[in-house]
């Protein structure tokens, strides 16, 4: 009942694009579909499998949980790069100030002829 309550508040929390395509397209075939769907129709033989028949319901939470926990792979890739890409804009502004500074000394000590 909790976990259901915290799937309530999350649902009011989604955006609108989310409650309308919660999950990313399947990437099997209609063939590979109508074969998974009619497998997953068929009653479970085996115990484990009964068991799991329990926990359908959480099926759904379980597919947000792996897209929210895959986003959050993305975003932590994408962290990293602009990480690397900010060191990398810093190295080159360094290395800017340090030639205009040094420029600059240049002209304020003019060299003998």
């Amino acid at each position: 009942q909790h976990i259901l309550r915290l799937a309530e508040m999350c649902r009011r929390l989604e955006t609108q694009d989310e409650k309308v395509l919660p999950f990313y397209p399947s990437s099997l075939a209609q063939g590979e579909l109508r074969d998974a769907r009619r497998v997953l129709e068929e009653p479970p033989e085996e115990p484990l499998a009964q068991a799991l028949q329990d926990y359908v319901g959480l099926e759904r939470f379980w597919q947000r949980f792996n897209k929210a926990k895959l986003e959050e792979k993305v975003l932590e890739k994408t962290r990293e790069a602009l990480a690397n890409k900010n060191r990398q804009l810093r190295e080159l502004l360094q290395q800017y100030l340090a030639g205009v500074t040094h420029g600059r000394k240049g002209l304020r000590d003019p060299q003998p002829l």
